[in-house]
């Protein structure tokens, strides 16, 4: 079925005029649809469909007849609503329904109200929205008015000669319950619920113009008319679309209210350009299957073409590999061949591959052969490179302050010898007799530096110093002050850099391997063995370029140096390494420096070396310790800049 201009027009001319309240869209009431009324939105279109059979039509004037309002009536329904009841004493009426803020107004334009039925009705106890009925004769027909408090939702139908209207509370409405107990298929959905529903799981987003449709067993293929008629689309239905539909769309838009109508009846659309399709699902999965039977069968009964597609820069193998999903090859005369039934080739195709001349061997039918070269056009093209340069600097300072002295006391009286240590008191003892038993000789005082009392010196750090000594008679007194003070600086840069094609792991190492002698073997059998340890300066990178012109690097950068050595008697040293390494992954702007870590060690130490009670004396305390104090800073930084060396392919 075909919804052209002429139709839709002839189906005009067939409608009554029908007032859409608010909205200012004006819908005809279609022949032979059920009774159904709109519930309408400002600045929504609304659909309202009135039972044609019940509309008696002047052919001269074309417009319905006089009916009279029979009766007004006001029940409480289901979930706490409120229902209004107009019983008309004939055929014909052409109610319309509209809100304004917190009221509902019914107008009659071709109904008149009897005086008896004139007077307003308070519903309060009822307990429903509704809190007050008024009903009116004016010039224009009659109008009732319904005063509503709280949120609420319209719904308006018609069966015979009643006209009902239920003002359903907003908070109880289910989305989903039949309207009059009709029993069509019923599809309910508000504009808070159609968001809700995308947002859990429909991911497709409608951009139609919002529309309210308030139908209830409704023939399907009017509702495409109609939806035809509001989208400007030409809407083609299959014949074995039928059925009819309840249903009750809010500020939906109308591209999603197509999609729930097709749901509710188990239909499928296809759109080409600005015509649809609508067919039941399995008629179009038939349609869709016959197709591709159709073209398989071509397939079969094509001509086998043969073509030798040479590849530049990259890999026969690997691209028969992509194009079949399996490729078994053998060697033979410097190339190997695969074939595979599947992946990009038809049924009867074989795709061979010849390492030699890194070319494919394609036998296929002629528009298989012209997709797989597309395909390695696309595929075989220079891939660009990347120039990694990474910086490892290594920044050193110390600064280091030692005061000390050292003190001694020598002396002979009497008996009472005294000196620095046992030793000492030894030579000064000898020294004496030997004086005593041979006139000539003179008593020595022996070595000094086995003569201090007090020997707390910088060892080992040639100090500058100053040294009193007083000399007596039979005591001598000795006394050394040094000072030292120490200022390091040092920094250490090392440089690596390497260029590699994306997606290609590279690696650049430098450095030396040390020996050492290691000894295997029993206590009476020793063997030695030279085993070395490397001490490297090694870059390993692997970049990819991304489609944005960025680079991700998963880079692991080394620097070892040799500390110092670890002595072993009979067997030599062993060499002590100091590592410095980071392993990261890491995305960087072409061009662009980083720091990818860094290490910073700071010590500061305070030392005092004394005698004890004599060191804490004021003053004269300072002969008898020693001060140090020391401070050290390391850092350790490493950079990394990638750069993209783009790389064309060549025209022949």
């Amino acid at each position: 079925m075909t919804f052209t201009n002429a139709q839709r027009r002839s189906s005009t001319q067939r409608a009554l005029p029908l007032r859409a309240g608010a909205c200012g869209l004006l819908v005809g009431l279609l022949a032979a649809l059920g009774p159904v009324s709109a519930a309408p939105a400002p600045g929504v279109p609304v659909a309202s469909f009135a039972q044609a059979s019940a509309v008696a039509v002047d052919p001269a004037k074309q417009v319905p007849a006089e009916v009279a309002v029979a009766g007004i009536d006001f029940k409480r329904g289901d979930g706490g609503a409120g229902k209004l009841v107009l019983r008309f004493d004939g055929e014909g009426a052409a109610p319309d329904l509209r809100t304004e803020g917190g009221t509902v107004i019914v107008n009659v334009g071709n109904a008149s109200l009897p005086a008896s039925l004139q007077k307003p009705l308070n519903v309060t106890d009822f307990a429903t929205p509704v809190q007050r009925i008024d009903a009116n004769q004016g010039s224009k027909g009659t109008q009732i008015v319904l005063s509503t408090q709280g949120a609420f939702e319209p719904l308006a139908y018609q069966t015979g000669r009643d006209y009902i209207v239920e003002i359903v509370p907003r908070a109880e409405a289910a989305p989903g319950r039949a309207v009059g107990g009709a029993a069509a298929n019923t599809v309910a959905a508000t504009g808070q619920t159609a968001v809700q529903a995308a947002a859990q799981g429909d991911t497709r987003a409608y951009r139609g113009r919002p529309v309210t449709f308030n139908f209830q067993d409704v023939p399907v293929r009017t509702v495409l008319q109609l939806i035809a008629e509001l989208s400007d689309l030409n809407i083609v239905a299959s014949d074995s679309v039928t059925g009819n539909v309840t249903l009750r769309l809010i500020n939906v838009p109308w591209d999603q209210a197509l999609d729930i109508v097709l749901q509710a009846k188990s239909l499928d659309k296809r759109r080409s350009g600005n015509v649809v399709w609508v067919a039941p699902q399995a008629e179009i999965a038939k349609f869709e299957q016959d197709i591709a039977n159709a073209r398989l069968a071509l397939e079969e009964r094509a001509e086998m073409v043969t073509k030798y597609i040479p590849i530049s820069y990259g890999s026969a193998e690997d691209i028969a590999k992509l194009l079949t999903d399996e490729s078994k090859n053998s060697q033979g005369g410097g190339g190997g061949q695969g074939a595979s039934s599947r992946g990009f080739l038809s049924s009867r195709g074989s795709l061979s591959f010849d390492r030699r001349t890194n070319t494919l061997l394609v036998i296929d039918i002629p528009n298989r052969v012209e997709e797989i070269q597309n395909l390695v056009n696309e595929l075989d093209k220079p891939v660009d490179q990347v120039v990694i340069e990474s910086r490892i600097v290594i920044a050193n300072e110390s600064f280091a302050r030692d005061l000390g002295a050292r003190f001694g006391v020598r002396g002979v009286k009497d008996r009472l010898v005294t000196s620095g240590s046992l030793d000492s008191n030894n030579t000064l003892v000898n020294s004496l007799i030997d004086a005593a038993t041979d006139p000539e000789k003179t008593p020595t005082w022996g070595p000094y530096d086995r003569g201090l009392n007090n020997d707390f010196s910088i060892r080992n750090l040639n100090p500058g110093s100053i040294a009193f000594t007083i000399l007596g008679n039979t005591i001598n007194w000795d006394l050394e002050l040094q000072a030292l003070q120490q200022e390091q600086r040092g920094e250490v840069v090392s440089n690596p850099r390497v260029v590699t094609s994306n997606q290609r792991e590279a690696v650049i190492r430098q450095g030396r391997e040390v020996g050492y002698l290691t000894v295997t073997g029993g206590q009476s059998n020793n063997v030695p063995t030279v085993q070395f340890k490397e001490a490297l300066l090694e870059l390993k990178v692997t970049p990819t370029i991304t489609a944005d012109g960025r680079v991700f690097l998963n880079l692991a950068v080394k620097k070892d140096e040799i500390e110092d050595f670890t002595e072993i008697t009979g067997f030599g040293s062993v060499p002590n390494l100091a590592k410095r390494e980071v392993t990261t992954a890491v995305l960087i702007e072409d061009g662009q420096t980083v720091v990818i870590g860094g290490v910073y060690e700071f010590s500061d130490r305070n030392s005092v070396s004394k005698v004890p009670f004599l060191g804490d004396l004021p003053i004269l305390g300072n002969l008898f310790k020693t001060k140090g104090r020391s401070k050290a800073k390391a850092e350790l930084l490493i950079f990394v800049t990638p750069r993209v060396l783009r790389v064309a392919p060549r025209s022949y």
